[in-house]
């Protein structure tokens, strides 16, 4: 949880050092769609603490056009809060992947972004009157996100942790940002990853002449700085129901009213001295029962620049991944070397359906697994150790995942052990994970 003094450590503010799988980005091909599914919510909720929490609950999962009228309103209103001069320039920006290029070309640092993604961004700079380039006549000047997001954040929190006491203010938390949470904040780290990759992409002649480890270390940090000096609208749901005056959303009131108004209306915002961006909602949203990305026909996230984000079952894959889904069969799934996109195209295909047509048959079973064993003619036969992860997904339930194991192996627990490169009597895990 943050703190007054902790200025940088919110939910916005996180640098996850987790990677998401390679491909599971997409920056070409513009959604137009407004499907909304998963745990998007529509209208109009109850009142009261509840009420409130749904109606940001609501606010974190809203897709379609931003309310460019209502978010500039709320721009306007978080300067005036911060005794700032009002933004002489808007910049929109179609995700958070174009609008941290744009940041990036406000710093500096077109030198490390793609051709394309950077053309289109200074575009979206030069059609709002904003020079693409750091430091030049036009410019939009130093980032102000302190003085309108991170100080009236602190103010908020200091004056109703003083009003409520520690005991007080954590059980507003935990009535309120505490149940938006994990939800949102796993959906902001998946985008930063997404545009991370995007920006970070190395090209070939690069690693060949030696030089990509370097210039990726330091692409990666310029992307997650650019990002930080934003503000992420929707997704400050959590802590914005924690401090909107009474827990109520459509107050308005307090220090926040002004990013509280603009994160009812639009998505991440970046604010600078003479020009602020605002980057549209998503399109599209599609989330599973415990609110992982989830989906099997096409992108999970999608903004109306193209960038999205694949997944099933909260696992990150590559657009072209889903393609085959509907036209899998047991060899193909036999074929796929990566553990991960295995597991994903058995859960589609069935794992009953699976071993059926593959003709596989259990040949042995103990407290680590079941070993099955598929015949293939012509060849050595496919042997798979059927596991169950001890530790459990969010929702309770438990992965299974089937481990390809050598042909000569005769019990699970000989094969279990011989993916951790054991022998089967040297196998005895104290904790399992």
């Amino acid at each position: 949880m943050t703190t007054a003094s902790d200025t940088r450590k919110d939910i916005g503010d996180t640098v996850s050092t987790d990677t998401a799988s390679t491909g599971t980005t997409h920056t070409g091909t513009t959604h137009t769609g407004t499907t909304h599914t998963g745990t998007t919510h529509t209208g109009t909720p109850p009142t009261g603490t509840t009420g409130a929490v749904e109606r940001w609950r609501a606010v974190a999962a809203a897709t379609g056009p931003a309310d460019r009228g209502a978010a500039e309103a709320g721009v306007r209103l978080a300067y005036d809060a911060a005794g700032l001069p009002r933004p002489e320039r808007i910049v929109w920006v179609g995700s958070p992947l174009e609008g941290t290029a744009a940041a990036l070309l406000l710093a500096g640092r077109r030198d490390i972004l793609p051709g394309e993604i950077a053309g289109r961004a200074a575009g979206a700079l030069r059609a709002a009157g904003v020079e693409p380039v750091a430091g030049a006549a036009g410019a939009a000047g130093a980032s102000v996100r302190e003085a309108v997001r991170t100080l009236p954040w602190a103010a908020a929190r200091q004056r109703l942790h003083g009003t409520l006491g520690g005991s007080g203010w954590a059980e507003r938390w935990a009535l309120t940002g505490a149940p938006l949470w994990d939800t949102t904040r796993s959906l902001t780290e998946r985008v930063r990853t997404g545009v991370v990759e995007a920006l970070t992409a190395q090209p070939d002649q690069e690693q060949e002449q030696g030089r990509g480890r370097t210039r990726a270390r330091d692409r990666e940090a310029a992307v997650r700085l650019a990002m930080l000096d934003a503000v992420l609208g929707q997704h400050d749901a959590p802590w914005l129901a924690a401090v909107a005056e009474d827990g109520d959303a459509a107050s308005g009131a307090g220090e926040l009213a002004g990013p509280a108004e603009v994160a009812r209306a639009a998505g991440w915002w970046w604010p600078y001295e003479k020009a602020v961006l605002i980057a549209e909602r998503p399109l599209e949203l599609h989330r599973d029962e415990a609110g992982r990305l989830d989906r099997g026909d096409g992108p999970a996230l999608a903004y109306p620049d193209g960038f999205a984000l694949y997944a099933w079952r909260g696992m990150p894959v590559p657009a072209a991944f889903l393609e085959q889904l509907s036209t899998l069969t047991a060899e193909r799934i036999r074929a796929e070397e990566n553990a991960e996109l295995r597991r994903v195209m058995l859960e589609h295909y069935g794992y009953d359906r699976y071993l059926e047509e593959s003709g596989a048959r259990p040949v042995h079973r103990d407290e680590t697994g079941v070993l099955w064993r598929i015949e293939m003619p012509g060849d050595e036969p496919v042997t798979m150790v059927e596991v169950v992860n001890s530790t459990p997904e969010p929702d309770g339930t438990h992965r299974t995942y089937w481990l390809r194991v050598p042909p000569r192996t005769r019990t699970a627990r000989e094969g279990v052990a011989w993916t951790f490169g054991l022998e089967a009597d040297g196998y005895a895990p104290e904790r399992e994970t």
